[in-house]
């Protein structure tokens, strides 16, 4: 456990400590998403899920699978709930999720419109902390909606911030933060600060309630609540669960309890009669409404609000406190003895913690950043359950029918009741699988456990196919990501061991043997005919082709993917890795090394290989990596698409140490004499640049040393690749050369769109054409490191290309990091590019070190572009700063 020195007092880092304990101190988090929204679970019509639970049935319809809550706190399996609500006086509604647009009202596609910030969090969620600002006046919601929807593709997104809602300050900033004392002991704080010129009313209602399990197929005994009178001083409700126990939520002050059930009213839901006239809405209708018959005045059900009607001065903030607690009042000992004195020591735990965690010569603003790019990682984690088989008979399916013709029929198997990294709060009430691998990555910086855990969780029998497949997302389980589960196991391992000393061999074996199965899944389903080419689909690069590549494609054959392959070979590269290590104590796994070294080159040959038509991945007319188009006729046309796509070879780049072949040379021998029995396969691999000498590291990569350098020429070019805040996801070239491709006289263009897409290309606000994206920068500063240890200082490139600085490779990743990291940094003028310019987080103090993590950036300026708190793979930030500045992971 790490410590430091402060005024002569050695001083523990207590967070470490609580990770390292049981999981008690995990029970309670903020895993609660802020809008259960855009989720196939909840839609019970059969037709789009966008629309199947839209933001006007949220409070009024009973969830069956999730819960949510604006800055809420839940148990692990999100049987209790406490969250907040809100009313400024003026709002149809009370504010008790977020609110935002749905792929088909948005001009980009889905957008929450609300402004909130996770400031900060611990691992074990001992102290967290969200900021939300709510209007003063009147929520615009119809004004959000209406202008979005008179917007094309063309026009800039129409947010919050653009409405007026915050004009000469009339808002509240609302802070939310909670404390744990022990692990079942949860402190909740929420401070209003009055930023307006008058004083103003808000109504402050923390609200607990019990997840609807009891009506569902006969599930469960129903739960209570119970607005008791057992403090003087206080509000008091007492909480009582079959499997929970008895729990007591205290306010600090007598305060109106409201009760009512979380209960569909299926009268403004569906025009059908109510079983209780207390349902879900009943607190919001007596609030808003003054429908005071609308609670339950015997003041028992399953959703309470603790309601405090506050007058906050001008300039001014106002606090409430509130604790939900498995200790029950003694006359001794007042709720709120110890309260203060546990959020102290518990902000300074915190406090402790990061400036272990982000040590090195990071500066403050660089800590700033990561410690919010943390903080909104650690808010994600989200409670996520879903039975398919029971979701499957929930709409008549018979489970062994073949085909139901229901989404996710060949799922079956899959049973989740797990607490994951979601990309966000809003957009994800469920996980992605190559996004997943990302997050873990990010998250061991802070919380090894969970992060080892998390990528555990989709090798695990309910999740992991029995064809080996791994789940790609909810929309669609069967679709294909991205095989980057080994590189980031690999990766936390690895970093783990370097903290530690000592790496978790139990984690990498288990991870591996299960992943041996995905690798045969891939080298099965979508290999088309054996020829070690890949075919992938979606694999998260979606809307960068010219057509849409998990659909049939427009012209009939098949499309040989330059980056589906090339995953494919970065995936045996990594397991080729993580086989040697577990050889060290286990010598049947160098069979398996043997097995995926061949695998490697065997692709890597194909790659490479020009068959009779001419055609092959590599163009060399080009100097780059393509798609292929295999067509019908036997025909094939290489789509000269500057993209990722054609970087993604560069990222499937891997260095074994030199060590292993004096630590294996059976290894090393059985190498040389497939490479002597397959001499194609030999030629494809060394027929040009440098070759790994006997003593020296190996290199495994799909280029040779001149194909290298022609990639790192386009790569490196600022009209090209190279952004001020990043490599960008297609050419700039294609600004003013798009390709264009005709089929059966229609044009299908490709064509460097920097911001928001022009097209509705597999989702409304995913755009890959031209825009900065996280994850695939990352994986070319892997590689860049990794090549630099092969080549070492001695193979310098330019950077930028045409400018006469020549960088070693090492100086590169820096390069490009540098870029990256400063998309959040003031510049000269005090802006974040983040920002886009907008002067309120320029020039006001309450707005000024808030920072957003986009889903992707502007490929020319850096501002946000897409999903604006998908912290999710964008928290990579936090261990680009430590690689590039801090303990150098």
């Amino acid at each position: 456990m790490r410590r430091r020195v402060e005024g002569g007092e050695s001083v523990v880092d207590a967070e470490r400590g609580r990770q390292a304990e049981a999981d008690d101190w995990r029970r309670w988090g903020p895993y609660l998403s802020e809008r259960q929204w855009g989720t196939v679970r909840e839609d019970y019509g059969g037709g789009d899920a966008w629309e199947s639970f839209p933001h006007d049935q949220a409070r009024s319809r009973a969830y069956r699978w999730g819960e949510d809550g604006l800055a809420g706190f839940s148990d692990d399996r999100q049987l209790l709930c406490l969250a907040l609500a809100l009313w400024n006086g003026k709002d149809p509604i009370l504010k008790e999720r977020l609110f935002g647009l749905t792929n088909a009202e948005g001009n980009h596609g889905e957008d929450v419109k609300e402004c909130y910030f996770y400031l900060d969090a611990t691992p074990t969620s001992s102290y967290a902390k969200m900021l939300y600002k709510y209007p003063q006046g009147e929520f615009p919601y119809a004004d959000l909606v209406d202008t979005n929807a008179a917007r094309d593709r063309a026009a800039p997104e129409y947010e919050l911030i653009d409405t007026g809602a915050f004009a000469d300050d009339r808002y509240f900033d609302v802070e939310v933060e909670y404390a744990k004392s022990t692990p079942d002991d949860v402190l909740m704080r929420v401070t209003a600060h009055n930023r307006g010129p008058e004083d103003a009313v808000l109504h402050v209602l923390p609200t607990l309630w019990f997840r609807h399990t009891w009506s569902w197929a006969g599930e469960d005994e129903k739960p209570s609540l119970r607005a008791t009178s057992d403090v003087r001083g206080a509000a008091v409700v007492r909480a009582e669960h079959r499997e929970l126990g008895v729990r007591w939520l205290y306010a600090d002050r007598p305060a109106p309890v409201l009760v009512t059930g979380n209960e569909t009213n299926n009268e403004r839901v569906f025009g059908s009669p109510n079983e209780t006239p207390y349902v879900k809405d009943g607190i919001g209708r007596a609030v808003v409404d003054g429908e005071l018959t609308a609670v339950d005045p015997s003041g028992v059900g399953t959703k309470a609000a603790v309601h405090h009607a506050l007058v906050v001065p001008a300039g001014r903030s106002a606090t409430i406190r509130m604790r939900l607690t498995d200790r029950e009042h003694v006359p001794s000992r007042h709720p709120f003895d110890d309260f203060d004195a546990v959020f102290e020591r518990r902000k300074a735990e915190a406090d402790d913690f990061y400036a272990a965690t982000l040590a090195g010569d990071l500066g403050d603003e660089e800590r700033r950043v990561a410690r919010q790019a943390l903080a909104g990682m650690l808010w994600s984690k989200q409670y996520y359950a879903l039975d398919v088989e029971r979701w499957l008979a929930e709409r008549g399916a018979d489970p062994l029918d073949a085909d139901p013709g229901l989404r996710n029929h060949g799922w079956r198997h899959l049973v989740a009741n797990d607490l994951i990294a979601m990309p966000d709060t809003w957009e994800y009430p469920w996980f992605a699988a190559w996004d997943l691998a990302f997050h873990a990555v990010a998250l061991a910086v802070v919380d090894m456990p969970f992060a080892k855990a998390q990528l555990e969780l989709l090798l695990d029998h309910r999740y992991l196919h029995p064809n080996g497949q791994l789940p790609a997302y909810e929309w669609d389980f069967g679709d294909v990501n991205p095989p980057v589960h080994a590189w980031a196991t690999w990766f936390v391992y690895e970093l783990d061991k370097a903290a530690t000393g000592v790496g978790d061999r139990e984690f990498l074996e288990n991870a591996f043997l299960r992943l041996t199965r995905n690798v045969d899944w891939w080298f099965n389903r979508k290999d088309a005919d054996g020829r070690n080419v890949f075919q992938g689909g979606f694999l998260g690069l979606d809307n960068i082709g010219v057509f849409d590549r998990s659909a049939p494609l427009p012209t009939g054959g098949r499309l040989d993917q330059a980056d589906g392959t090339a995953w494919m070979a970065l995936f045996c590269q990594n397991m080729a890795q993580i086989a040697v290590e577990l050889a060290v104590d286990n010598a049947v796994y160098l069979e398996h090394a043997q097995s995926l070294f061949e695998n490697f080159a065997w692709i890597a040959a194909a790659t490479n290989h020009v068959g009779a038509d001419g055609v092959c991945l590599w163009d060399e007319r080009d100097g780059f990596f393509f798609d292929v188009l295999r067509q019908p006729d036997g025909s094939a046309v290489p789509l000269r698409v500057h993209s990722a796509v054609g970087l993604i070879p560069l990222a499937a780049a891997t260095v074994i140490d030199g060590s292993v072949r004096d630590r294996f040379p059976e290894l090393v021998s059985g190498i040389a004499a497939f490479l002597e029995r397959h001499p194609a396969v030999r030629l494809a691999l060394w027929g040009h640049g440098k070759q790994a000498d006997a003593t020296g590291p190996a290199l495994f990569a799909l280029f040779d040393e001149h194909r290298l350098r022609r990639i790192l020429s386009r790569m490196l070019s600022e009209g090209e690749f190279l952004g001020p805040h990043g490599i960008r996801s297609l050419s700039r070239l294609h600004a003013e050369h798009p390709y264009v491709f005709t089929v059966d006289g229609r044009e299908n263009r490709v064509e460097y769109q920097p911001a928001e897409s022009s097209i509705a290309m597999f989702g409304g606000n995913s755009n890959w054409r031209g825009p900065v994206w996280f994850p695939i920068n990352v994986m070319v500063i892997r590689a860049l490191l990794h090549l630099h240890a092969y080549f070492g200082d001695g193979f310098t490139v330019e950077c930028p290309t045409g400018s006469g600085r020549h960088l070693t490779l090492v100086e590169v990743a820096g390069e490009i990091g540098d870029r990256l990291i400063g998309t959040f940094l003031p510049g000269p003028d005090g802006r974040r590019p983040v920002h886009g310019g907008l002067d309120r987080y320029r020039d006001d103090p309450h707005w000024r070190d808030l920072v957003l993590f986009y889903e992707y950036f502007h490929g020319d300026n850096g501002a946000g572009i897409g999903a604006a708190h998908q912290t999710g793979w964008t928290g990579t930030v936090a261990l680009l700063s430590l690689l590039l500045r801090g303990k150098g992971f």
